[in-house]
């Protein structure tokens, strides 16, 4: 008895304690009201009290979970870009014909780019990170990873559409990757311009057009 009570206060003394107060927010959900707030007002209007209003924390929690105002600019761009590649993945089916691709991608870009709560926020890699990367060396290398992640991605896509006899041999998949990825960047400063969804799904087919070549009356596939 005395070895089994000497074990369980052994036992006791090895547990962790626990020190302090449990956090009283959701850092993942905190994190995603910042990036909505960087969206919204930029990086340099944005500021710490709007920040700390938006996640619904005080600064002494906003700095001690994300750091200053440049590491939660950071850690909220990592988190767009996260979201946008999950947003963005099912129109890269390998089902899908090259035109059906690019159809996803625009349609997909013009209803992400349009949402806000307080109006049609863009994308922060183009209308929000951009504006940063003159003045911040670290920022810019996030900007240009995003925009050289994008047209490798679509001249990927592109090359496998010509291997699938989908584009011609002589057609250059790299020019097309960069019509392709200006088109998704033209629609984010319209957007964010407040055109309207109309202009916007015009020039996403005029790109796909261009491109595929004009649709025709044919059938879907079933």
């Amino acid at each position: 008895m005395v070895q089994k009570k000497e074990e369980t206060a052994s036992a006791t003394d090895r547990a962790p304690k626990r020190r302090g107060r449990p956090r009283a927010f959701e850092p993942d959900v905190a994190l995603g009201k910042a990036m909505d707030a960087f969206r919204d007002g930029g990086f340099a209007a944005t500021s710490l009290d709007d920040l700390s209003d938006a996640m619904g924390i005080n600064r002494p929690s906003l700095y001690g979970t994300f750091g200053d105002k440049r590491d939660l600019f950071l850690k909220a761009y990592e988190r767009y870009r996260h979201e946008m590649a999950t947003t963005f993945a099912g129109a890269f089916d390998p089902g899908l014909t090259l035109r059906e691709t690019l159809e996803r991608i625009y349609a997909t870009a013009i209803d992400v780019y349009l949402a806000g709560e307080n109006g049609p926020r863009g994308c922060f890699t183009v209308m929000t990170a951009t504006s940063e990367a003159m003045a911040d060396p670290e920022i810019r290398t996030y900007v240009q990873k995003a925009l050289g992640s994008t047209q490798r991605t679509l001249a990927k896509r592109f090359q496998a559409a010509q291997e699938a006899a989908e584009l011609p041999p002589s057609a250059n998949v790299q020019v097309l990757a960069q019509i392709a990825a200006s088109t998704i960047e033209a629609i984010a400063i319209r957007s964010r311009a407040r055109l309207p969804r109309s202009d916007l799904e015009a020039i996403a087919k005029g790109t796909v057009d261009l491109i595929c070549g004009p649709a025709t009356s044919a059938q879907p596939r079933g």
